[in-house]
């Protein structure tokens, strides 16, 4: 068992152990190697100067993918066998690199605080590219998770539009990828528990390799913090609401992150990504695909994991509203056994859930729609991207000849969890797909909610919202006059 993490930056091997190893990787990149290129403004992951990329052998005996991610929410356990690359390692020699050249001869920095993350995040869609120029569209979404406020987004589309891909020397020629992934593949699948010991206490960061080394450790220290992508403890931490304490990091437990399709059905294992569902659900489940690209930012979705959303328990949760009226079930595993649970069930009240101590979340079933089945999910938010939800709803039906013979309707942002409206579906079943039916539901629906007024909304406007989405879930389902 090793008591240290493993990170190559910038091609530099690094060995760290103690209090470092529970710290971000901004605080290790700015205070401990000296790397202040790497930017931290909000200390949150929304405005992207923080932004590096990281590369992780994905799969056995392949070479290393680099993607961008948020530094300022990831811990430094996090990282461990990969290789970091920040904006002071992405020069070609002496010179500015193709895409620095290209910021700075289209004005795409002003004051150029965010320049770094621009520069990185571009860098990490021209890897994907693979020799492919960047569109507008690309562009749009690509840097969705980076804030200029100088106003300079023409200019940065600009600059992007201007590289040349075969100018840009991709991360493997800038540096022996393949020498660091064999060193990073030689160290093996040791599982990794560092010792952090102040005051006369000790505490531990525990980075177990298989599932039934996770749940023995999770047994022996229920109290420990579960960790997957830390997207929102992150956060939590940088505003000292996270105290110390026991960490199990779930990230490098073999074959967390598959994901299956079989029997009409999805399963996700808890620890895949936002990147890999939103990949997954693009021609299977395309109205949660839709979704999905506005949930976060790429550098978020590169980091955040399904398991974790769940069992951060928001009732303004992205996924939830659709899981709710899919009827999927989660897996938990302790070291008494398994057991599946309705998804309904398993939220009790606000952040309260049906998971004891010792027990973890393994996958999501979720059954997806079959032929006489229609699935209508929305999402209103006061920016299109990088925003949480103010209202999202989920409508589910099954309509055999013409006559809806089941329906769920299922609302977050409301209540204390993600809620189904009992009325609303009594109104849809039984009856035909008119649209009178279904503002008649979307009324119905409104009276089964009590939102609150928050700094997102009055509760008369979710309420407002909530008729609304259910009533325009006609227009998603009904066929339309050609021409309308």
């Amino acid at each position: 068992m090793r008591d240290l993490l493993v990170i190559y930056v910038n091609g530099a091997r690094h060995e760290v152990s103690g209090r470092w190893a529970e710290r971000t990787l901004t605080e290790w990149l700015r205070e401990g190697l000296r790397l202040v290129g790497t930017k931290v403004v909000c200390s949150e992951g929304d405005c992207g100067a923080c932004s590096v990329l990281v590369g992780r052998v994905e799969a056995p005996g392949e070479a290393l993918v680099y993607r961008t991610i948020d530094a300022c929410i990831a811990f430094l356990y996090q990282l461990d066998r990969c290789h970091v690359v920040t904006v002071e390692g992405l020069r070609q020699g002496a010179v500015l690199s193709p895409v620095q050249r290209a910021m700075v001869d289209c004005h795409g920095s002003q004051c150029g605080f965010c320049t770094p993350g621009f520069v990185t995040t571009l860098h990490g869609m021209l890897e994907a590219q693979n020799g492919d120029p960047l569109t507008d569209e690309g562009l749009r979404y690509g840097l969705s998770g980076n804030l200029c406020r100088c106003t300079g987004y023409a200019q940065i589309i600009e600059a992007g539009r201007s590289i040349d891909p075969a100018r840009v020397a991709r991360i493997a020629e800038l540096y022996d990828s393949k020498r660091i992934a064999t060193d990073l593949a030689a160290i093996g699948t040791e599982d990794v528990c560092i010792e952090i010991t102040e005051a006369g206490a000790t505490r531990r960061v525990m980075i177990p390799t298989s599932l039934s080394k996770a749940i023995a450790w999770k047994a022996e220290f229920p109290a420990a913090r579960l960790v997957s992508g830390a997207t929102d403890l992150g956060v939590q931490r940088n505003h000292g609401k996270l105290p110390a304490g026991d960490v199990l990091y779930l990230g490098r437990v073999a074959g967390f992150d598959k994901i299956a399709h079989q029997a009409g059905a999805l399963t996700m294992a808890a620890g895949a990504t936002w990147r890999q569902v939103e990949q997954a659900t693009r021609t299977l489940l395309p109205q949660l695909w839709a979704i999905l690209t506005r949930f976060g930012s790429p550098q978020i979705r590169n980091l955040a994991t399904f398991g974790g959303n769940l069992a951060n328990a928001s009732p303004i949760a992205d996924s939830l509203p659709a899981l709710y009226a899919q009827g999927a079930e989660l897996e938990l595993a302790s070291a008494r056994g398994r057991r599946r649970v309705p998804i309904e069930s398993f939220y009790l009240g606000y952040k309260q859930l049906d998971l004891a101590a010792d027990e973890l979340i393994v996958a999501v079933h979720m059954p997806l729609p079959a032929e006489h089945n229609e699935l209508v999910l929305a999402k209103v938010s006061k920016r299109r991207d990088m925003d949480i939800s103010t209202v999202a709803s989920a409508v589910w039906l099954t309509v055999e000849e013409g006559t809806i013979v089941d329906a769920r309707v299922a609302l977050g942002g409301v209540g204390p969890t993600v809620v189904r409206s009992p009325g609303a579906e009594g109104v849809l079943v039984g009856a035909g797909v008119e649209e009178e039916t279904f503002r008649k539901a979307g009324r119905a629906a409104r009276a089964d909610v009590t939102p609150i007024s928050d700094v997102r909304s009055s509760a008369a406007y979710r309420a407002q919202l909530v008729e609304n989405l259910v009533a325009r879930a006609f227009f998603e389902i009904a066929p339309q006059p050609v021409g309308a």
